[in-house]
């Protein structure tokens, strides 16, 4: 007597039955509901007026507006203020992203080496970071300040004349690329530092059975593995600093003789005190194409360097 086999389970035989498939849950949705409705309201929103607005006559002064096509886009372009504006930024970004990531690279391996002290170096690299906008641009303002501030002090003491740290053309934009940088490279620094905790000890252990030095496992081993780490903090540091606003606003509003000002303060100025929304808001669009090329062309270089 031959004796067949019973069917095998729907759950065994990967034919899930229809009835008992879980039903699609909206949950989800309601958690993110309320970012999501922020976000069309502040920045979506404001995103598409503001594109509107860069096609017409617009003026906070009032009065009719009238569409004009692309001539504010035109005059955007040809507006030599406008290039000088994004030629300080530019500068700027030259000054400060190399010196950013290279400073938080050599805190993180600082703090990385020294064990004992790595809760008091976590704490003073790290303790910048907090501080708001205006309460670091007090503190630099009055250390750069010509008279009684603390950098001139230790130049005439020794013997040397001070200096005019955010009214001289040739040392105002430098002036604030230090600042900038002693209140931002704590969160670089975080960033290399939980990379480098995250590197597993048994590679420095083998290396150093194989006779390598610490110059050779910084070069060889953690400069590698933190490849994807620089990529990021680079990325993040570009689009910081072509952004910048607020401290050199605070620090030197642009002078002297708008040797700081920004592009961003250029549209700020051309908006809210020349009273041109329509021409602000196509400036604002030309400097987004801008950030978004070179925030792209950056992405795909480290992408190829990693491959």
């Amino acid at each position: 007597m031959t004796r067949t086999r019973p069917p095998m389970p729907a759950s065994r035989t990967g034919i899930t039955d229809v009835r008992n498939r879980p039903k699609t849950s909206w949950a989800g949705l309601w958690f993110i509901a309320p970012f999501l409705g922020f976000y069309l309201l502040f920045v979506v929103w404001p995103s598409v007026v503001g594109l509107g607005y860069s096609f017409t006559d617009r003026s906070l002064a009032g009065g009719p507006v009238s569409f004009v096509g692309l001539d504010n886009w035109v005059e955007s372009l040809s507006d030599p203020y406008m290039w000088s504006a994004l030629w300080n930024t530019l500068l700027f970004t030259l000054l400060s992203v190399p010196t950013m990531v290279i400073l938080a690279l050599a805190l993180a391996l600082l703090t990385d080496h020294a064990r004992r002290l790595g809760w008091f170096l976590r704490f003073s690299f790290f303790a910048p970071f907090v501080l708001s906008v205006a309460v670091m641009t007090l503190i630099w303002a009055w250390m750069y300040n010509p008279t009684l501030g603390l950098f001139n002090s230790v130049l005439e003491s020794l013997g040397l004349s001070g200096i005019e740290w955010l009214h001289n053309e040739s040392t105002a934009m430098i002036s604030v690329v230090i600042a900038t940088a002693w209140w931002q490279v704590g969160f670089n620094y975080l960033l290399y530092l939980a990379a480098m905790q995250s590197i597993p000890d048994d590679v420095y252990e083998a290396a150093s059975l194989d006779g390598a030095s610490a110059w050779q496992k910084i070069r060889r081993i953690t400069l590698p593995l933190l490849s994807r780490t620089t990529g990021l903090i680079t990325i993040l540091q570009l689009i910081g600093s072509l952004r910048v606003f607020e401290q050199i606003y605070l620090m030197t509003e642009g002078g002297p003789n708008f040797a700081t000002r920004t592009i961003i303060q250029y549209i700020y100025d051309s908006g809210f005190v020349g009273l041109r929304i329509g021409t602000a808001s196509a400036m604002a669009y030309v400097f987004m194409a801008l950030i978004i090329v070179a925030s792209i062309a950056q992405f795909r270089f480290f992408s190829r360097k990693e491959q």
